[in-house]
């Protein structure tokens, strides 16, 4: 174990530093002149003198191998420069935008896991049934229809004809529900499908059998086919995470909710680099470290992953 570990851990630094480096040059082939978009969000004629001293003053000047060290070395003291419309650190503004991210994705979270593996057993231990059918059913729509698509009815429905939820802000725990709802709607579809596939599978193995013949109680068994059947759904679930907090991009813009996603966005129409290079090289450290800790979890529970190394 301790060697897949230190070897997991050692494949981390190259990933992040190419992601690093795309993510650098992305922002540097743009056709628009950051120092330019600086001076224009802020409010001043971008002459050739108010550009160049602008350059100078981001170091813009500087070849591009020198800034990228220059702008890594920062990150890794947790310095991502200043943002271009208000001046102030991007840490600052990331980590003011966090939280109300992390609470939407946390009850999206609690959504997906109480509603998927309720529904993934059911339909696992009534196969076949009109019980079963009908899940499948409903998991085939909420697996085609689009996030957008989804919050626009819940709004119309939810809010305009029976005036039960607010649309936009944070405000109450009520204020969260409707875009939980939205964010979780393709994942319980997703995992009630693959616990659902993966019990039914389970249900057919030799060790279900022999504890069916050693006269153990239904509900036991039930809980052998499903503490077998978690491999696929926790590897899959442990990259969910990250997609949850990434993907709140359209759920916050749609009801307004001033998380990280709707920061991002509001920094790509001010083309404001500095927090569009901070949130990408967020969301890569956060994918990467999910992953890692998937991957840990899963050798520690399936020896056999270890042995594959």
């Amino acid at each position: 174990m301790k060697r897949y570990f230190l070897q997991r851990i050692l494949c981390i630094f190259p990933i992040l530093l190419g992601i690093s480096l795309v993510s650098f040059l992305l922002i540097n082939l743009s056709p628009s002149d950051p120092a330019e978009v600086a001076l224009r969000v802020n409010e001043i004629v971008p002459t050739e003198e108010a550009v160049a001293s602008m350059r100078t003053e981001l170091g813009l000047d500087k070849p591009f191998f020198e800034r990228y060290i220059h702008w890594l070395g920062d990150c890794l003291k947790f310095d991502f420069g200043n943002s271009y419309i208000n001046k102030k650190p991007v840490l600052g503004e990331m980590l003011k935008a966090l939280p109300p991210t992390l609470y939407l994705a946390g009850v999206s979270l609690a959504i997906i896991l109480s509603i998927s593996i309720t529904a993934g057993i059911l339909c696992a231990v009534f196969e076949g049934s009109v019980i079963d059918k009908g899940t499948r059913a409903f998991i085939f729509v909420g697996s085609a229809m689009p996030n957008f698509w989804l919050a626009l009815l819940l709004i119309w429905f939810f809010a305009v004809k029976l005036d039960l939820f607010p649309t936009s802000g944070m405000g109450g725990f009520d204020s969260v529900i409707l875009p939980a709802v939205t964010l979780s709607f393709s994942y319980v579809s997703t995992y009630t499908r693959l616990l659902r596939n993966s019990m039914v599978q389970n249900k057919t193995e030799n060790y279900v059998l022999y504890t069916r013949v050693r006269g153990l109680k239904e509900s036991t068994v039930i809980k052998h086919i499903f503490k077998n059947s978690l491999q696929s759904s926790i590897t899959a679930l442990g990259m969910s995470i990250p997609k949850l907090i990434a993907g709140t991009v359209i759920v916050e813009n749609i009801f307004a909710w001033p998380g990280i996603g709707r920061l991002c966005v509001t920094a790509i129409f001010n083309r404001d680099y500095p927090i569009i290079q901070a949130y990408v090289i967020m969301m890569a450290v956060l994918f990467v470290v999910c992953n890692l800790l998937v991957d840990l979890l899963s050798a520690s529970l399936d020896p056999r992953v270890r042995r594959e190394v």
